[in-house]
Parts: structure tokens; sequence; C-alpha cells
């Protein structure tokens, strides 16, 4: 980012000598990036580690992960691994890194794998980028991994390319807080050869990841992406490191462009020809305005022009930046050489020959000053001049004549005189003089100019007349005298407008801070605003206040233009304006009172855009006649517009998002299910009609056994089909919000005994233990929703656990609520698939890599558990491997009592 670091006596930038000093005391942090999972950084990283050893520096592993891989864990061997710290999260139990132990241990160097790493709630700190901060605040350093995917400010560009969006990120301080970043390259094809070697992931898993996120155009634009960041990191520590020692530049290193903007016509030109400079060398570039006291005079076409020129750098990704000064060219220079800028682009000598020997040439300085700056001279005719139709009448500015100053700036003067004619007694007369431009000075800054030139003539007759010879005439006899009167008159003269500008300046000056304030206020509501009526409330409101108008706001809608905010709220729209509203959106340009096109309409209408498309329609009124607004709040009313039209573009893009990942995931949606249904579905048909058609054409030839067991399999194959379709019906009733339970109050372990029985042929290979206490309390509950939950936990259980193990089912009352737990033997469920496991068509892998069912047990379980009030939620078993799914229901505040209950069943 270019700074305003200049200093003409080539001395050290203090701001880079503080940044300097702020790193004295903490440890260095080297990053080892990559463009993708299984690029190396992990074992590159041990490498340096090892390295570091050798040289006598005491290392240690803070984290490091192998993810199994011989290759990494033969370097981590040898290595004292600090103890990660256990954590117990949802009945598992994690191992994070032991921040308290490294600062305890306090080595010289820590290794900590995976920055971007999500700690386990309740540890000190939620990321492991804070933990690696808080280290490095203790003076220890650090060497961590990072892939370029988890860069906060890149992850949007990933999932744009990859189609997969990272939940891990870490904010780009941190990679600007690196001393040392070490990118790990691998070429696509080595990494693809990788995979499929087995060396990133198991075999299948490796085969999907080449067939989505590893594919070799992916691949390559990541690549650029973490080569890239590195070296915009490259540049600024260079450019630090060259200010911190007073190196003039540049150091050509890398190309950096910066066009000088101001108010001469063919502005818009040299931004445009800056820009594809800067994208033909692939450089950042900078539009830097340099604000002299001399362009306070400016007129109010060269203001315009001024500000459509820096807001058209801002559209076309400039970064704009205005510095004070007085010699344009210095600063110029000076600036460039401060932030290592390799071009230059301005503008051609526009002034005559004679004005440039008087005043000299800003193009022909900034080449003689320039050193080995290149310096791009282009041609200042503008070919995009707006026309007539494009602009809005200015009203003008009119102040009315006002009495009071001239009658305080005389009341200066008599006051001088006063003064001067008690020290007449005293001094001499020329000294008197001095008292009379006090007034003068006073009215000046009080005043303004005019008055201040009304007090110096003043002041100047009263002079003549009370102290020069003869008095109390306006005649001077003494030479010296008309010296004296003509010096004082020229100095008052000259004393009165200095102090009147500088007056001028001040008010300005304060004037641009307050609309900086509110604009900068105005800019931090709009990032806060998190839906579109925020955000037209926040535009609306700002701009009737700050402007002294009405205001409404028109947003496309259904192929119109429709009002959707305005200030104040009832604010209503006559046909005129719609019709003027209309036209300005269509065509995308002002309309309406002041314009040139239908300005019999109410309102003035103008276009809200931004440098992609236009977003609305803004429309302004107020009580006067004729023009709305001044220049100088057309050009505020352009500042607060451009923020608006961005801050609704983003609600509508994001809005935009939200829309395609509904319609991704409804398309996901589909797909399962036409996966389901070609293949769980057609499974028990091809079953079925095998064994039908085989009792059909054999059944006489077939042994009676052989008979049975195809009856079986049509049987067992037709339930099966039946549990398939019975899940798809009620997933699309528990969507579709169609699902009303019929309460009434019941005993669980009925239900419980009733799902067993039904999952009997289910579960015929597996032991079943049930537990449940006869004085559980009675729930409020569907008992055949709850059934078929049961009953689905109870198939998942056997279609994953091995056959001879052993189905657990028990209960007990905690806290108000029921529990119910359905435990098996399996292999449990992996870490990564707990939150997704009740997704709808979300099916773990079975031990054999094959799919098992339609993916909807579990969603239907959870759908059927929340339909009547209660929770459901899957864990792993700590004694044994296994997974536990647990039920919790309330227990009703008007539950029945159970031992009258159950007398009442056994009567």
């Amino acid at each position: 980012m270019p700074d305003d670091r200049t200093n003409p006596e080539n001395r050290p930038s203090p701001d880079a000598l503080l940044e300097h000093a702020e790193r004295e005391g903490r440890g260095r942090l080297r990053i080892f990036l990559g463009a993708a999972p299984g690029v190396g950084k992990t074992y590159e990283m041990l490498l340096a580690g090892r390295a570091r050893r050798v040289d006598g520096v005491d290392v240690v592993i803070g984290v490091v992960e192998t993810h199994g891989r011989r290759e990494t864990q033969a370097l981590v061997d040898g290595y004292e691994v600090i103890p990660r710290r256990k954590v117990e999260y949802r009945g598992r139990t994690l191992d994070e890194m032991d921040i308290d132990a490294i600062l305890k241990r306090r080595p010289s160097l820590v290794l900590v794998d995976e920055l971007a790493h999500t700690n386990a709630p309740g540890s000190r700190h939620p990321k492991r980028y804070l933990d690696v901060q808080e280290i490095l605040t203790q003076g220890i350093d650090v060497y961590t991994t990072l892939n370029i995917q988890h860069v906060e400010s890149l992850n949007d560009v990933v999932a744009q390319i990859t189609r997969v969006r990272v939940r891990e990120t870490v904010p780009d301080s941190i990679i600007d807080e690196a001393d040392d970043i070490e990118v790990i390259d691998l070429t696509p094809n080595d990494l693809i050869k990788r995979l499929h070697e087995g060396k990133v992931y198991f075999p299948q898993t490796a085969q999907r990841a080449i067939e989505n996120y590893f594919s070799p155009g992916n691949l390559t634009a990541l690549r650029e992406l973490a080569l890239r960041r590195t070296a915009q990191r490259v540049d600024e520590q260079l450019l630090s490191h060259m200010q911190s020692h007073a190196i003039p530049g540049p150091w050509a290193a890398g190309e950096r462009v910066l066009v000088c903007v101001d108010s001469r016509p063919g502005g818009a030109a040299r931004i445009r020809y800056a820009r594809r400079l800067a994208d033909r060398l692939r450089a950042p570039w900078t539009a830097l305005h340099v604000d002299t006291p001399r362009l306070a005079g400016m007129s109010e076409e060269d203001k315009d022009r001024l500000a459509k020129n820096l807001r058209l750098a801002e559209q076309l990704g400039a970064e704009v930046t205005t510095i004070p000064g007085q010699n344009v060219a210095q600063d110029i220079v000076r600036h460039a050489t401060a932030n290592n800028f390799t071009h230059i682009v301005i503008g051609r000598p526009t002034r005559s020959r004679w004005r440039e020997l008087i005043e000299g040439s800003l193009t022909y300085d900034l080449i003689r000053n320039a050193g080995d700056i290149s310096v791009h001279v282009i041609s200042g005719t503008e070919r995009d001049e707006q026309t007539p139709s494009t602009r809005v009448k200015a009203a003008t500015e009119k102040k009315p004549f006002q009495v009071w100053p001239y009658l305080l700036a005389t009341a200066y003067v008599a006051g001088g005189l006063a003064v001067s004619s008690v020290l007449d007694q005293f001094l001499d007369v020329r000294n008197l003089a001095i008292v009379l431009l006090l007034s003068v000075l006073t009215a000046a800054v009080t005043c303004g100019l005019w008055p201040a030139l009304y007090a110096c003539f003043l002041s100047a007759l009263g002079f003549n007349y009370f102290f020069l010879q003869p008095r109390y005439t306006l005649t001077i006899r003494d030479p010296e005298s008309i010296v004296a009167f003509a010096v004082f008159l020229v100095v008052a003269v000259i004393a009165s407008n200095l102090t009147a500008r500088v007056q001028r300046q001040a008010v300005a000056a304060r004037s641009r801070a307050r609309a900086t304030q509110d604009i900068y206020s105005f800019s931090k509501k709009l990032a806060g605003a998190g839906t579109l009526d925020d955000v037209l409330w926040a535009t609306a409101f700002q701009i009737a206040s700050m402007l002294k108008v009405r205001v409404v706001l028109l947003l496309p809608e259904d192929g119109t233009i429709t009002v959707k905010a305005g200030y104040p709220p009832d604010d209503t729209l006559a046909e005129a304006d719609i019709a003027a509203a209309r036209w300005a959106w269509e065509h995308d340009r002002p309309a309406g009172r002041g314009a040139d096109t239908l300005p019999g309409a109410k309102r003035l209408y103008l276009p809200l855009r931004t440098g992609r498309t236009a977003v609305g329609v803004i429309g302004l009124d107020n009580d006067k006649q004729g023009p709305l607004l001044t220049p100088e709040q057309q050009r505020l009313l352009d500042a607060l517009a451009d923020q608006a039209a961005v801050a609704i573009e983003r609600i509508q893009l994001v809005a935009d998002v939200d829309r395609a990942r509904l319609a991704a995931e409804a398309d996901r949606l589909r797909t399962a299910l036409l996966t389901s249904i070609s293949h769980d579905l057609k499974t028990p048909l091809a079953a079925i009609m095998g064994a039908a058609g085989t009792l059909r054409d054999y059944a006489a030839a077939l042994p009676e056994k052989d008979r049975a067991d195809l009856l079986s399999t049509v049987v067992d194959e037709s339930e099966r089909l039946n549990r398939f379709i019975a899940n798809l019906l009620d997933m699309t009733k528990i969507e579709s919000g169609a699902m009303e339970p019929n309460y009434a109050f019941h005993y669980v372990g009925d239900i419980v005994g009733s799902a067993l029985d039904r999952a009997r042929k289910i579960t015929g290979e597996h032991r079943i233990d049930t537990n449940i206490p006869p004085d559980l309390p009675m729930l409020r509950l569907d008992p055949v929703l709850f059934e078929q939950a049961l009953f689905n936990l109870l198939d998942n259980a056997a279609k994953y656990a091995p056959p001879g193990s052993t189905i657990r089912l028990q209960g007990w009352v905690d806290n108000g609520s029921v529990i119910l737990q359905v435990m098996d033997e399996g292999p449990g469920i992996p870490p990564d698939d707990l939150e997704r496991i009740f997704d709808t068509f979300y099916r773990v892998r079975k031990r054999d890599q094959v799919r098992a069912g339609t993916g909807l047990g579990l969603s239907i379980s959870r759908g059927f558990v929340e339909a009547m009030g209660g929770t459901i939620s899957a864990a792993n078993r700590t004694d044994r491997p296994g997974a536990i799914f647990t039920i919790r229901m309330p227990v009703p505040a008007d539950s029945p009592d159970m031992s009258d209950a159950r007398m009442d069943h056994t009567a």
C-alpha cells in the first residue's frame, strides 16, 4: 500500500522505524505457504527445523499432523514434542496444542502445523493463529504452515475457482505480520502424481479429489494465487526496508504505477491509460492528487472535473491518495520515490509558452526530477466528454448581503482610532499605523475579505484625517507622510487579503472535515447493515440530513422501477415523477427537475450505479424554486450515492449467492434422490423380479425348501422396498411442513418394544440389550412417529455394526427430560461426519466402501423427534468402538403418575 512517508532530507522514515521497533522483542514468524494440501509444507517445515537444530537452536514441536505419511513421521522422530492438551467435547476427547506448556518450556523455536485450525470449544483462543500470536509476543520464534485457500481475502476467489468454500480462514494481517514466507511450490502434474501414489489421501478419496478439487486448472489457479500473494508481501517488505534505511527509490524489483490526477481536461484519458499500463505490467497502481493552496480558488467546473476523475480512478481499481503540497512536481517525485513507484503517468503541457516561462511546467519539472522513474507523457485530449443531456443544472450559491460584518469592521476601526488617539501622545505617527493595521486584520479574521477591504480603506481615511499633517483634513502636506500613507494602504490591503484567504481555507477545511466525518459515519452504517431495508433507510436519511432535501429511493422490481424507501417516509410520487424515474433508470441519465429531460417533474432523478452496473434511482426535491443542488452539494451527493450503490449491490450479490446456494442444494437433493431411486430402489425390485420369475417358470421343478427361500426373498425385499418408499414420503412431509403429530401420553418402554418387534428381521444377527426402567414418566408424543424414529436408529445400528455384536437400548430421566440411547459396536462415526450425519441424503461409507441405504433414515428420525419437541444427537462411544444416538424428550408438566397408569394397564 502506498504510504506518504516522504522525507526530503533522505532520513529514515519515522513510521518505518516505528514498525521495526514494534517488532523488537517479538518472535519471528515464518509461514510455509502452499497452493493446496499435499505439496509438502509440513515436510519442508520439519526439514527447516532440523537445520536450525543442527545450528544449536532449541526447537520443539507444538503440533504437527503427519496424516499417516511415513516420510513426515520419520522427520518427526528425534524432535521434542510438547504433549497435547486433552479437551472433552460432545462425548469425544480432542487433542489440542498446549500453549501453556509451550510458554513454560520457552524454546527458541516452535513448529506449529495448520495455522488455520479451529480450536475445540473451551480453549483459550478459538483459532490456532491466535495461539501463535501469543507465542510470538513472548519472544518465541514460530514456523507454521498455511494453504492459500485459508487466507480471508482470497476465500471468495478460491470458492469461485474450486466450487468449495473453506470455512477455516485466517485474516490477511497474519500474512502481513510474517517475517518470512516460503512458498512450497509443486507443479499440478507432480501433485496429481502424489495423489495417485496415495501420498496425500487414501486411494478412493484421492480419486474423488482429482476429479473435483485437484483438477489441473484449479491447481494452476491456486498456485498463481499463492505466488502473487507472496510477491505482494515481499514487495511490502522491500518498501519498508527502503524507508527504514533511507534508501532512495525506485528499486525496480517490481512494477508500480502512479498516475497524477488534477483538474485539467484529459484526466480520464490519463487514468484509463494508467489502468491499461498496470494491467500489462500486472502491477498495482495509485491515483495521486496534490492539494495545493492555489487550488482553493478553482472554478466549480474544475472542482467537478477533479472529483469525477478521482471517482473514475477508484471505480477502475486504483488506490486514490491525496497529499498536501506546495511544489507539485517535487511532491509527486518525493511520494513516488518514497513508495518505490517505477512509472509515473502525466499529461502533456497545456499552458502557453509564456505562462510556462513565468510559472514553470509541471510536466518538464517532473521529467527533470524523476531520476530513474519512467515518466509517461500522454495526450490530454478527452474523447468522452459528457454530452449536454447528461448534465444537471446547478443551483447558484446566493449569499444575501449582510450589513453586520461591515458594522463590526467599522467598530474595529473606531476602536483602533480610539487607541491610536491615546497612543498619539507617546508614539510617532508611523507606529500608530500598526494599531490600525491590527484592526484591519481582526476584521479580516472575523468578517471576511470584503469587510476587511472596507476596514482597510476606512482605516486609511482615518489615519490620514486624524494623524497626518495637516490634521482633520484629507490633504497630506509632508512627502514622508504620503509614503507612509501609501505603504499603510498597500500593507493593509495585502494583509487583509492574506488573512481573509487563510480564514476561508480554515472554514473550507472545517467544512471538509465535517463532510468527511459524516461520510465515514455513513460508510460504517452501510458496512454494518445486513438487510436491504437497512441500507436504503440509512441512505435516505443521510442524504436528506446532509443536503437538506427530501429523498426517495427506487429499485428495479418485476421489470419496472419501484419506490423502496424515502425520507420523509410518507412521501409519494406523481405520474410525472414516476415517468422521469423510469426514464432515468432505462437510459442511465439524470431526468426531472434541473435536467434536460422531463424538467417538469417535481424531483430530480439520478441513477445509482457502481462500476459494474446500475442498481437503482435516487429522487431529490425541496421547497425552493429552480435547480436543486449547488456544485459542492452535487459532489457530496456523488460520494454518498457511490457508497450507497456499492452497499446495495453487496446486499443483492449476497442474496444472489444465497439463491444460487439454495438452487445448488436443490440440485444436489434431486441428484441424490435420482441416485437413490436408480440404485437403492432398483436393487430390491431386481431381487423381487428375479425370485418371482424363477417361481413362475420353475415352481414345479423346485424343491419345497427352495420355493420357500424364494418366497421369503420376495417378502423381505418387498418390505425393504416399502421402507424406502415410506422414508421418501416421510421426508417429503417433513420438508413441506405437512407433518402434524397426533399427540397422546405414552410409556416409552411400550414404543421401544414395538420398534424392536418390527425390526426383528433387520437385527436378527445382533444381540439386543435393553434397559428401560418401568418408572419412566409418560411423554406426550405421537407413537407412530416415535416408533419410526427408533426403527430407523435400529436399522442404522444393524447396518453398520458387525454380525454378532450387541445393540443396546437404555433410558433414564435427567433434569426434567427422558433420555433414550441407542448404542452399537460398529466402527463409529468419522469425526468429520458428526455434524452432517443427520443431513438429508448424507450417508457415511461402510468399511467395504459401499454406501448403505438412501441416507434418509437419520434425517427422518431427527425430523420426527424435533417435530415432537425433542432433540437427537450423535456421538462416538468412549469405552469401545461404536456410535451413540441420544434422544432427549421433555417431560410434560401434566404427565400422569406412572404407578396409576401401570395399575390401569394391568386391570
